[in-house]
């Protein structure tokens, strides 16, 4: 496993695991990335990504794509 942040751009990637404090899990999860799911970085600037998730794209803190785990 590893974090989203480290992912190929244009790679899909299967979520493994959620990390972070219940809140974070919550907000992820409300952004549509959940366990099992798929996830595709899209860009990244700044070290802020573009990610593309359940047919959307949503940009995330480089902070954040490190507690998705693929």
């Amino acid at each position: 496993m590893m974090p989203l942040a480290l992912a190929d751009m244009g790679t899909e990637n299967v979520i493994r695991h959620i990390g972070g404090s219940p809140e974070v899990r919550k907000h992820l999860e409300d952004l549509g990335f959940v366990a099992g799911g798929s996830a595709t970085v899209v860009s990244s600037l700044g070290g802020n990504l573009i990610v593309k998730v359940k047919e959307s794209r949503v940009a995330i803190s480089e902070e954040m794509a490190r507690k998705i785990m693929i």
